[in-house]
């Protein structure tokens, strides 16, 4: 059902980016354009072949930013909330499907999480947006419903890790700017989390030793990930003039540290990415592909997941029978789905990548970090989006596709299919190494 309803989004977003209001130019817009935009939107992607800010009319940015909200928050979510609203109950089968999307442990309160992940996102969007319109009057002069409306549509974008922007230049002139530059992170950094994590820490905020297991993976986790991607990033590119090289140092961290979070598959850039050394690419290809926490707006294989094949290799390397964290026992089930997703995310990169080589005349580098980019639903470009065929851009579609998708309704597919057994096979022991 999840699947079936994001693909009825993609669907009617198409339909409606097709439409000749929905472009800024004479005409409609193509099937291959409006299906790839629809796409990257409700999948919140930010990958784009036309610039969003000239190409597409008001309606049709507006058409976007509904597909990002909703797509962020959860088809399947944002249907049964609409049914909370106007029917004031849930039945079996949405709580299941609401639950599965969110990551709800039960369905008893899931009328309930829904309203409080809907209060929560749209309260982070309208403090961005506020703070972002103040600057944007203040600092660039403009007009207040211009401000307003970048405001918004980058709020929105940043909260769901999308990554669209309406300049052509997307972040580019706001390089050295840290109100613009922090709030977006911090409103990127607190949508990556995922609900369950947010929720958690604003009644917990003051006792970190009482966090569950998952907060506990997904704070450090995160927060590992975020200076080890700033540093990385600030150092390799430090001297590069075509990146942050021209900067000044103040500048040249700051926009590390901006990247850094944006890797967490929000796709913001505020420099050059096809500038960037091949080196970094490929640190930046690993931090795409980790993604941010789990039920919440980011992609790839998510924090938890990259943790729990670490501390399996810890606990091989101790010598330890069994996996452990913070003082918790890491269940075989878990470290099972862990190990499932990750395998099946490698497998999907490198067919996808080998493909696009074979079809294309980009070198390797440049293929994977767009490959990766898009499953990892990051939105990131070294510059070749444009340039791909239609066979490239469809791959790149069903990638996105299974990044937001495939790790969630993967899990849900195992988890209904675990079954006790009644019988163990004779154990076998092959080598290893």
């Amino acid at each position: 059902m999840i699947l079936a309803g994001f693909a009825i989004g993609v669907v009617v977003g198409t339909g409606l980016l097709m439409l000749p209001i929905a472009r800024a130019g004479q005409g409609g817009t193509d099937l291959l354009t409006a299906f790839f935009h629809a796409a990257s939107s409700i999948c919140v992607v930010g990958l784009t072949t036309v610039d969003t800010g000239t190409y597409w009319s008001g309606f049709g940015q507006l058409v976007i930013l509904l597909l990002v909200q909703v797509g962020g928050f959860g088809i399947m979510a944002f249907a049964s909330l609409l049914g909370v609203v106007v029917t004031r109950r849930l039945g079996l089968r949405s709580r299941l499907t609401a639950a599965a999307e969110t990551k709800n442990s039960g369905i008893g309160g899931v009328a309930g999480l829904l309203i409080r992940v809907a209060v929560v996102g749209l309260s982070i969007e309208l403090l961005c947006t506020v703070l972002l319109t103040v600057r944007f009057l203040t600092g660039y002069q403009f007009s207040f419903g211009k401000a307003l409306y970048h405001g918004v549509f980058h709020a929105v974008t940043a909260f769901n890790n999308a990554g669209f922007a309406l300049r052509p230049d997307g972040l580019d002139a706001y390089v050295d700017d840290p109100w613009i530059c922090l709030t977006l992170a911090v409103t990127v950094a607190l949508g990556s989390l995922g609900f369950p994590v947010l929720f958690e820490l604003a009644r917990r905020s003051r006792t970190p030793g009482k966090w569950s297991t998952h907060t506990k993976i997904t704070v450090l986790g995160s927060g590992l990930l975020f200076v080890i991607g700033a540093l990385f990033i600030t150092i390799s590119e430090w001297s590069n003039p075509d990146s942050i090289g021209g900067l000044s140092p103040g500048s040249r961290i700051l926009a590390g540290v901006f990247h850094s979070v944006s890797l967490r598959t929000a796709g913001f850039s505020t420099v050059d990415i096809g500038g960037m050394h091949q080196g970094t690419w490929l640190g930046m290809d690993v931090l795409m592909f980790i993604g941010g926490g789990s039920a919440g707006t980011s992609g790839g294989i998510k924090v938890t997941t990259f943790a729990v094949l670490l501390f399996v290799i810890i606990a091989e390397v101790r010598g330890d029978r069994a996996v452990n964290a913070f003082g918790r026992r890491i269940s075989s089930r878990t470290v099972q789905q862990a190990v499932t997703v990750a395998l099946l995310s490698v497998a999907a990169v490198v067919v996808a990548t080998i493909v696009l080589v074979e079809i294309t005349d980009f070198s390797t580098d440049r293929v994977l970090f767009e490959v990766v980019s898009a499953f990892g639903t990051t939105g990131l470009t070294t510059g070749i989006t444009t340039q791909l065929p239609s066979a490239g851009l469809l791959l790149l579609t069903g990638l996105m596709f299974l990044g937001r998708l495939g790790p969630v309704t993967l899990v849900s597919a195992l988890a209904l299919r675990d079954s006790e057994r009644r019988f163990d096979y004779p154990e076998g022991r092959p080598l290893i190494g």
